[in-house]
């Protein structure tokens, strides 16, 4: 499976931003889809997940309630819509693919997914 990730960019504290992952050259609606984000020199980190048919999402606590996460298994496309966006949220987002075994119920282990894509930068000025 090959993940395209795109939409990052430059926005000001409490605007808006939609990232895009497309995937490719397998069966997506199989896949739990993840999206993920790094600082330099620090761990990469859960952001949000949803599960197959897109019944169930998992959030990390700090972007509940601003950030929505969403699938579209037509167009083999996840989503992460990212709303009143905070400095904090600078990061390089990555979107991933997990098609198990599957270890926790949020499916929020990097370890766990199995294809990446290659990254987008969000950066948020204050």
């Amino acid at each position: 499976v090959q993940l395209q990730a795109s939409g990052g960019g430059l926005v000001q504290a409490g605007g808006s931003l939609r990232l895009s992952c497309a995937a490719s050259g397998g069966a997506f609606s199989n896949y739990v889809m993840g999206w993920f984000r790094q600082t330099p020199g620090t761990e990469r980190e859960f952001v949000a997940s949803v599960t197959w048919n897109g019944g169930s999402t998992f959030y990390e606590e700090s972007v509940e309630g601003r950030f929505t996460i969403s699938r579209d298994n037509a167009k083999n496309t996840v989503y992460l819509q990212m709303n009143s966006l905070k400095p904090e949220d600078t990061a390089v987002y990555y979107c991933a693919a997990d098609q198990g075994p599957y270890y926790v119920s949020r499916y929020s282990l990097d370890f766990e997914y199995d294809y990446w894509g290659q990254g987008t930068q969000v950066t948020v000025s204050s």
